[in-house]
Parts: C-alpha cells; sequence; structure tokens
C-alpha cells in the first residue's frame, strides 16, 4: 500500500505497451490478407516563391594578388606530386 503515483504509472505501463504490441500485431496481419487500396495522386509541386532563396556568394574579384599566389602554390603542389607518382622503384 506505500507507493506513489509514479510506481502506479510504471504498474500501468507495462500492460499498455503489451496492449499496443498485440493492436498493432492484429492490424499488420490484417493488412496482409487484405492490404488498403493505394492512394492515386500525382506528386505536386511546390509553388514558386514558397521557399526563401539562397543567398548567392559575391564573385571574388579578378585580380586578387592572394588568390593568383594560392592557385600558384597549388599548382605546384599538383607538380610535386606528379613527379612523385612518376617514380618507380628498381
Amino acid at each position: 500500500m506505500s507507493g506513489s503515483f509514479q510506481n502506479l504509472g510504471y504498474a500501468l505501463q507495462w500492460p499498455l505497451f503489451a496492449g499496443f504490441c498485440i493492436y498493432a500485431y492484429r492490424t499488420f496481419v490484417r493488412y496482409e490478407e487484405a492490404p488498403p487500396e493505394p492512394k492515386e495522386t500525382a506528386p505536386t509541386e511546390i509553388p514558386e516563391g514558397l521557399l526563401p532563396e539562397r543567398p548567392r556568394p559575391a564573385p571574388p574579384p579578378p585580380d586578387d594578388p592572394a588568390l593568383r599566389e594560392y592557385n600558384a602554390y597549388l599548382a605546384e603542389l599538383a607538380k610535386n606530386d606528379a613527379e612523385k607518382q612518376n617514380r618507380t622503384t628498381a
């Protein structure tokens, strides 16, 4: 007789879970015997202007010295990597 509403909740929880499992099992068995009719609906399209547009990045300036230096560095790395790939071991 000593207990709280939490204990009562736990005592009622597991029979409810069992009841749900039985309900779900019976429903799936009925679906296997006579599956529900599929709905024939055409796919819908999102209307224009409904979603916000993504911001576009600003184009880089054409004569950026930092970008030119970085691209030269990447080209040098690619050249060194290609030279390492062409080596053979004998």
